[in-house]
């Protein structure tokens, strides 16, 4: 039986009809395989649970779950049968209670390692509106970070213009300011609501010793018992998440003197935005590692390219004159920070009585991941290293969080007021573990292998798994957009893109055909991707819209972790620009793990 639904061109007041297309042929021969006399009972769809979508452990009362849930929603369309239909079998894989991530899941990972072992959903600039040069400042980014999970917020603190208070803004830039007591008070009341696990506030420094004191005393009276302080000296190893629930962590380098800084021109604004250049609506594609990085030697000028040594003075540089650091704003830093003196080779020295942060910017990454690939991975074993994005940046984009990631890096910090493809590669790999906002890394980049060798994300390796996706439909558009949205004459010509993100040698995309004048497409398609490092691999799903004359329209997009994809036929939810999900559009997808040695 189709369904059907018309929609009203606004333009030209023509009548569009939108009809359910038949249930895919896969359904059905499923159906068959597990039903009898046309209806699916609990126990048949028990075998399904187990056999196709590989859910080992399901129970009859998990299908009988399913069944009540069908008839809850008011979905049955023959009440007196004890079992499914073929049409109640297709509204349950194409329904919410059938998504690709079990939502049974929760925190599964051991949590009782050292924070150095996870990588930690982490922001950029945490207080910013918008652009990276004139948006205002507010405690409202900060607010929905956490909401959203992530665990690591940056406040960029300078005096205020009187000199006698804290103010958070993106120095040297026009960007408004916002108090810093109300971005601490409004951490302190959303920190735990997305998750228990802590929360680490980066502060980027720029007080003199006075105004350091006053930040102390903000801190300590907003926190209270909540704050992790183990005092002035460095930790010989970083404590546990599982410990430091519904704990907040301050990590900074150590205290120097501030650096009095100019406000630029509304010229040099203008200047600096017009080198950024504008991105597709849905973002450029997500960079690789750049081949000819060794031969870049622009300057990347950024916060932190001032950091001085964990053991230095308290003053810094110049003919300035040093001062003392408030010890009390010394006692509230858990995480020291710094970039000591030497370049890569002193800089990523492992020491066996202290653990630190370091911090680089994206192109000091791609740099070193070229000469010190090996030590980056052995430093952040023990300790934690932070990427950045670069100061080129205004717009608030982007970079590729896999270089960090396949590398060891737990920080990788992004612009969460951005978009486009990389900031969806960050949301997909933070929806593992429950959304909580540390992931475990995978153990070979946490010890050595037999030979103390280290991993080396581009080596050579054996396919370990192949991943099989269908993509055999959509539907939800006709409910989320207007009948002119896409095309002002006809229905959408709607395509899908498929692949997966993560090493060098995993790296690809597919599309499938474009189909033509339909609201609801049906490809009945599938791509099969070799995987030499499945724990790195995140699932990359688009949707667009071909348009002959334009770009083409963005239609949706969702990524999903690999490590957690369910088995067998899902209903995958897709999400728009900024990551928000669609109440409507959905795809029914099917995912299988083949024995690397099947032939495609």
């Amino acid at each position: 039986m189709s369904r059907q639904t018309y929609r009203v061109c606004f333009c030209c007041r023509r009548s569009f009809k939108v009809t359910a297309p038949p249930v895919p042929g896969d359904v059905k021969d499923l159906f068959q395989r597990y039903s009898e006399n046309g209806v699916m009972s609990v126990d048949q769809l028990q075998r399904f649970l187990i056999e196709v979508q590989k859910e080992g452990g399901a129970s009859r009362e998990d299908a009988q779950g399913i069944v009540d849930r069908l008839r809850d929603q008011g979905r049955f369309h023959i009440f007196h049968r004890k079992g499914l239909t073929l049409e109640d079998f297709f509204s349950y894989l194409f329904g919410e209670i059938n998504p690709p991530l079990s939502p049974n899941l929760g925190v599964h990972h051991d949590m009782n390692a050292p924070l150095s072992h996870y990588y930690i959903y982490t922001g950029h600039n945490s207080y910013l509106t918008g652009n990276q040069l004139s948006s205002d400042c507010s405690d409202k980014p900060i607010i929905d970070a956490l909401k959203k999970g992530v665990r690591v917020i940056e406040l960029d603190i300078w005096p205020n213009s009187n000199k006698d208070d804290v103010h958070v803004l993106h120095g040297r830039t026009l960007t408004t300011p916002v108090e810093l007591i109300k971005c601490l008070k409004s951490i302190k009341e959303h920190a735990f609501v997305a998750s228990d696990y802590p929360v680490v506030i980066t502060l980027e420094d720029h007080l003199t010793a006075d105004l350091q004191a006053k930040v102390a005393e903000m801190v300590t009276q907003t926190f209270g018992d909540v704050l992790f302080s183990p005092g002035p000296e460095c930790l010989k190893e970083f404590p546990s998440p599982e410990s430091l629930k519904k704990r907040v962590i301050i990590s900074t380098k150590p205290p120097k003197e501030y650096l009095q800084a100019k406000k630029p021109t509304e010229k040099e604004v203008d200047s600096q935005r017009g080198k950024a250049g504008d991105e597709e609506a849905w973002g450029k594609e997500v960079p690789d590692l750049r081949e000819d990085i060794l031969n870049d030697d622009k300057d990347d000028d950024d916060e932190e390219e001032d950091e001085v040594d964990d053991d230095e003075d308290d003053g810094v540089g110049g003919n300035k004159p040093q001062q003392k650091a408030a010890p009390e704003y010394k006692r509230l830093i858990a995480i020291h920070a710094g970039k000591p003196k030497g370049g890569l080779d002193e800089g990523l020295k492992v020491d066996p009585d202290k653990v630190r942060r370091l911090s680089l910017s994206e192109q000091q990454l791609e740099k070193a991941v070229v000469t010190h690939a090996k030590e980056i991975v052995r430093f952040t074993q023990r300790n934690i290293l932070r990427i950045y994005p670069k100061g080129t940046r205004i717009t608030s984009s982007n970079y590729n969080p896999l270089i960090g990631w396949s590398h060891g890096a737990q920080m990788v910090a992004f612009n969460m007021q951005g978009y486009g493809r990389s900031l969806w590669l960050m949301q997909g790999m933070f929806r593992a573990n429950g959304g909580c906002g540390y992931i475990k890394k995978p153990d070979f980049l946490l010890k050595s292998g037999p030979l103390n060798d280290l991993f080396d994300p581009k080596s050579p390796l054996p396919v370990k798994t192949k991943l099989k996706v269908t993509v055999y439909m959509g539907e939800g558009w006709h409910h989320e957009f207007d009948s002119t949205h896409f095309d002002l004459y006809s229905p959408p010509d709607f395509y899908a893109r498929v692949g997966i993100a993560g090493v060098r040698a995993d790296r690809v995309m597919k599309k499938t055909k474009t189909l033509e004048d339909n609201w609801i497409p049906v490809w009945n398609e599938y791509f099969v991707f070799p995987l030499t490092v499945p724990e790195l691999a995140l699932l990359r799903i688009e949707v667009h819209e071909y348009d002959m004359s334009e770009k083409d329209d963005f239609g949706g997009q969702t990524c999903l972790p690999v490590s957690e994809l369910r088995s067998g036929m899902r209903m995958v939810s897709l999400h728009d620009l900024k990551g928000e999900k669609y109440k409507f559009v959905k795809l029914l997808m099917r995912f299988e793990f083949l024995d690397p040695s099947t032939e495609e």
